[in-house]
């Protein structure tokens, strides 16, 4: 979680809402990734998905089966939709997401008996660490900083 908190900070420092991830298969750090909506002007380059799509660019296939996701907040509904289509095993998030939170906290497509396929999903994981520097970006963001 400290390597997807470094890619957070990555994004905080790029005017980008501070959201990181990476991607664990067999011990290793294969894709990390940070939000890149404003640079990319896309409005789906959340960190979750540059991340998946660099794994699985990583390993040649569109199976993750094996691989972990670690975020620094819980995945929204596309990235959790996006997560269970590449079988994604685990997900570890940092903060809970009240508001658009998809793996437990509004919705709960991670583990949808609807779906092909569940992702193993525990939050709480540096939970302060990475709530507060989502709360210092947009405290800036309110005041009026780097606009």
């Amino acid at each position: 979680m400290r390597e997807a908190l470094k890619e957070a900070q990555k994004a905080f420092e790029e005017d980008e809402v501070p959201v990181g991830a990476v991607i664990v298969y067999e011990g290793k750090i294969i894709a990390r990734a940070h939000n890149q909506i404003e640079c990319l002007k896309d409005p789906t380059a959340h960190a979750e998905m540059l991340a998946l799509t660099s794994a699985a660019n990583y390993l040649g296939t569109k199976w993750l089966n094996a691989a972990s996701l670690y975020v620094t907040i819980e995945p929204c509904s596309m990235c959790a939709g996006a997560l269970v289509l590449a079988r994604v095993k685990n997900i570890y998030f940092g903060a809970k997401d009240p508001k658009t939170g998809a793996c437990g906290s509004v919705f709960n497509i991670a583990n949808s008996k609807k779906l092909n396929h569940r992702i193993k999903v525990k939050g709480g994981f540096l939970e302060k660490e990475c709530g507060s520097l989502l709360s210092s970006f947009f405290r800036k963001k309110r005041s009026g900083g780097n606009q």
